[in-house]
């Protein structure tokens, strides 16, 4: 058996790309809303001065949500598939590839989590505390 007819564990990768794009969401919407209610408007203020680009992200946050949700979904369907591939027979490669598959699944849920934190603020917030 060569290195190239190894089973390989599946990639992390999907997991992480989702928690990306999750957080971003809490940067447009969950951020500005937590440091305003703090009382850290200033803050806010001098953050919007050095990063400009977060008012476009809270500018379209339809589109933020979209492409978060979106990558959630392939991600979450990646990881649905990636659970009965094998994993390699030596033991330390399969305590590998089981510890990677569960750090996926924790990432994925904590992207999710970030999400939902990020739609509360973004979309539900505003209505319900104004």
């Amino acid at each position: 058996m060569t290195d190239t007819d190894e089973i390989r564990p599946p990639s992390t990768l999907p997991a992480f790309l989702s928690l990306f794009t999750s957080t971003g969401t809490l940067i447009c919407c969950a951020l500005p809303a937590l440091l305003v209610s703090l009382g850290a408007g200033a803050v806010m203020a001098g953050l919007i001065e050095a990063v400009p680009q977060i008012t476009w992200l809270g500018r379209n946050k339809e589109l933020v949500f979209g492409i978060a949700a979106a990558m959630l979904a392939i991600s979450g369907l990646w990881q649905w598939h990636a659970r009965s591939l094998p994993c390699p027979v030596e033991r330390a490669k399969a305590a590998a590839c089981a510890r990677a598959r569960k750090v996926s699944w924790i990432v994925w849920g904590l992207s999710v989590a970030f999400l939902v934190i990020g739609a509360f603020f973004a979309f539900f917030a505003a209505a319900i505390f104004y």
